[in-house]
């Protein structure tokens, strides 16, 4: 008998059984895929750590996390400055006075605020009915046609004129030459992969791998007072409401004989015809020097039940259809949801992490 059965072995099981353990409780983590760390598990490939999920960077401006990931491992100093290729051109993001100058060969951020107000002005879209208009009103037609719509429409598989405008709550505009994605204080890579880190996180706590709790639920329960479900919350309730939406994604991993493919960790491919969204070259994330590269291709897809649910869509009906199993949950005094999946929410890492301390402190009081 286990104080806490964790269901999940991602950064949200591991943040607390991690906390559970330092309480002197007894916890049994278990996870369905073959391997800890959930969609941040690294793979050592030819000598590179390859997020085997797409890109993973470690980004928060919250330091009580900061401090809380580095117990476990060290960060490398990598700053995010994906490359965006439409077409045959190159362009930097976020959207910069780099990224300005080559799409209008100016020099000063007047001259990008002018050139932007204008095409705002030309459109004169005053109440946004999609997303089009509604990116088009904040970032201008050049901007929209170049490195936002056909990127966006890859990702959720249908036009931008199809798409709620709400789904853009913001494009920051930077008018400085930096191409740090993120704003967050501190920043950067595990320097022995994600996977290490979440082995720390668990060390001491027993872990069950390949196990699917969902099929044999009513065992699982009775080895633990509570439950700790990490999972799909729709899935846990056997969809009784029906089906949450998500999109998924794929992934075409390609080892290839030479030493630096692209020249920078993300690539993104911005044009709708090119059927991956971004290309990942996985030794940039800690500046590799090996004599091989390991590249991933990512293709957004269609999300059906069965399949790796990835992104939440976070629209009107699906958070009311959400509601709707948050309040099943709340008659469950035995089972606490978390995690992107458990709470229906699109986490950064640092927030999976917040979200799992906030639960802890609330579970044992105060935590260290």
């Amino acid at each position: 008998m286990y104080d806490y059965l964790i269901v999940g072995a991602g950064l949200y099981g591991a943040t607390f059984a991690y906390e559970a353990m330092k309480q002197g409780k007894s916890v049994l983590v278990i996870d369905r895929r073959d391997h800890i760390a959930g969609n941040a598990y690294c793979k050592e490939v030819e000598g590179i750590s390859v997020h085997w999920y797409g890109a993973h960077i470690f980004h928060t401006s919250d330091r009580t996390v900061w401090e809380f990931v580095n117990r476990f491992t060290e960060f490398n100093n990598y700053i995010n400055s994906p490359v965006a290729v439409y077409k045959d051109e190159l362009y930097n993001l976020p959207f910069n006075m780099n990224t300005f100058s080559r799409l209008w060969n100016i020099k000063t951020p007047q001259e990008a605020k002018d050139i932007i107000a204008a095409q705002i002005a030309k459109e004169g879209i005053t109440e946004p009915k999609n997303l089009e208009e509604q990116a088009i009103s904040m970032v201008g037609r050049d901007v929209f046609e170049k490195l936002v719509k056909g990127y966006t429409e890859k990702q959720w598989g249908r036009d931008c004129t199809e798409l709620p405008p709400s789904i853009i709550r913001r494009l920051p505009l930077r008018f400085t030459y930096d191409n740090n994605y993120f704003n967050d204080r501190y920043q950067g890579i595990p320097v022995n992969g994600y996977t290490a880190m979440v082995e720390r996180m668990l060390e001491g706590a027993e872990v069950r791998l390949g196990v699917d709790y969902l099929a044999d639920r009513e065992n699982w329960d009775a080895q633990a007072a509570r439950v700790v479900y990490t999972g799909a919350i729709d899935e846990f309730y056997g969809f009784c409401y029906g089906n949450l939406a998500y999109r998924k994604v794929t992934f075409e991993h390609e080892v290839l004989d030479t030493d630096n493919y692209q020249g920078n960790a993300v690539v993104n491919y911005t044009e709708r015809e090119i059927p991956y969204t971004r290309i990942i070259e996985h030794k940039h994330f800690a500046f590799g020097k090996q004599p091989k590269t390991v590249i991933s291709r990512e293709y957004p897809a269609e999300w059906k039940p069965g399949d790796e649910p990835y992104y939440p869509v976070g629209d009107e009906a699906n958070r009311a259809l959400y509601e709707r199993y948050r309040e099943l949950a709340e008659k469950d005094e035995k089972i606490i949801f978390g995690g992107r999946l458990g709470e229906y929410k699109y986490y950064d890492m640092d927030k999976v992490i917040a979200s799992a301390l906030a639960r802890c402190e609330k579970e044992f009081g105060a935590t260290v």
